[in-house]
C-alpha cells in the first residue's frame, strides 16, 4: 500500500485519542464526527484523557463549531468522567 493512501478504520461510537499525536487531534475529531453523523450514530464518546486539559479544550472547540453536534458534556464517572466527552449528534433527516 502506498504511504499516501488513507487508512480506513471502523467507526464506532467511541473515539480514543490517546494514540493520536496532538497535532492531528483537530482534523481527526472533525473527520470522526462527520463520519459518525453520516453513519447515523445518535451519540458518541470522545476519550481525550484528563491530563492538564489541552486535548479536552481542543476537542471542545471542534465540538462548538461542528454542524453535526447538538450538545456535549463530561462523561459520567463510569465512562471516563472529565477525561471523556459525551456528544449528542444532530439526527439526520
Amino acid at each position: 500500500m502506498p504511504d499516501d493512501e488513507p487508512i480506513r478504520i471502523e467507526v464506532t461510537d467511541v473515539l480514543d485519542l490517546h494514540s493520536v499525536p496532538p497535532r492531528d487531534v483537530v482534523p481527526v475529531v472533525e473527520a470522526y464526527l462527520e463520519e459518525a453523523w453520516l453513519l447515523g450514530f445518535p451519540a458518541v464518546r470522545i476519550i481525550h484523557g484528563k491530563g492538564i486539559g489541552v486535548q479536552r479544550e481542543a476537542v471542545r472547540k471542534v465540538l462548538e463549531r461542528s454542524s453535526c453536534v447538538e450538545k456535549f458534556s463530561n462523561a459520567p464517572a463510569e465512562a471516563g468522567g472529565w477525561g471523556a466527552t459525551l456528544v449528542d449528534l444532530i439526527i439526520r433527516r
